[in-house]
């Protein structure tokens, strides 16, 4: 029983290093939403400028969310979602399923790595 347990615990260095690269990924992603390069982008998806900023200001967010660790699973899921709601906006708003594989992979990335952290 204490073996199972004990066999089931991370390393924790190993676990600040993927938390601290999923972190920086999200943060500089959501710090270039700040910035002129995602304009056309949001204009194409039609919701406005506004969502362009809240899109920054959620990945930013989530990817704080993260580094804490009692907020892990928090961080997780807002980023899961997001990349989730890009993978559709790119599909059925601007019908290009080729540029969801990007999304979708770090969507699944996010919900595997929230999984583990559920089950141990």
């Amino acid at each position: 029983m204490f073996e199972q347990s004990a066999a089931r615990s991370r390393n924790p260095l190993s676990d600040w290093m993927i938390r601290g690269s999923v972190s920086l990924i999200f943060i500089l992603a959501g710090a270039d939403k700040f910035g002129p390069n995602w304009v056309d982008f949001f204009r194409q998806v039609g919701i406005g400028q506004w969502f362009r900023y809240f899109t920054g200001i959620v990945e930013v967010g989530g990817a704080i969310l993260v580094l804490i660790p009692r907020a892990v699973s928090a961080g997780l899921a807002l980023l899961g979602c997001t990349m989730a709601t890009a993978a559709l906006i790119l599909i059925f708003v601007l019908h290009r399923p080729w540029d969801s594989v990007f999304s979708l992979g770090l969507f699944v990335a996010l919900t595997v790595l929230f999984l583990s952290r559920r089950s141990s």
